[in-house]
């Protein structure tokens, strides 16, 4: 009973540092995930509208990394550090950025992105964990981690279609 009580608080603690997106995208799950997994793709849409990536390092496996840096149509370069810590192909994929491994208090935020087949479609689920709410509430208040989120997807939904 102690536990379903722990895991129920734990559920409604998470919804405060938590940022969940989602679209459908009309492209084969299969298309979809190779867009987020190969670097020869991820390089074309990745980031808000207006930003441009520079792929350092793409290492797709669990425990490894990802290094690229986005460059903002303001001038500015925004380095980003991910390591990979799941991946169940073509299902779901989770990194944890500025940080090392799943829970790791020093990581900037959790990702996890989920791929499901709705017909000939895929419905991608973005849901960024922080480590407290005022980090979450930060990024949206601050650098538009909502809206440069769905923008995200929108950029991925426009470069498969594309492809």
């Amino acid at each position: 009973m102690q536990e379903r009580k722990n895991n129920a608080a734990n559920i409604a603690d998470a919804s405060d540092r938590e940022i969940i997106m989602s679209r459908l995208i009309d492209a084969p799950r299969e298309l979809v995930w190779e867009a987020m997994t190969k670097p020869e793709h991820v390089v074309h849409w990745w980031g808000p509208d207006g930003f441009t990536n520079t792929l350092e390092k793409l290492d797709f496996r669990v425990g490894g990394e990802w290094h690229h840096v986005m460059h903002g149509p303001d001038g500015r370069d925004y380095p980003s550090r991910s390591v990979y810590t799941a991946i169940d192909k073509p299902h779901h994929i989770e990194f944890c950025t500025g940080g090392t491994y799943k829970g790791d208090p020093k990581a900037m935020f959790e990702a996890m992105w989920t791929f499901e087949a709705v017909g000939g479609q895929t419905k991608v689920t973005i849901r960024l964990l922080f480590p407290t709410a005022q980090a979450r509430n930060m990024a949206v208040e601050r650098i538009g981690a909502i809206e440069g989120g769905n923008q995200t997807l929108a950029r991925l939904a426009g470069y498969v279609i594309k492809t």
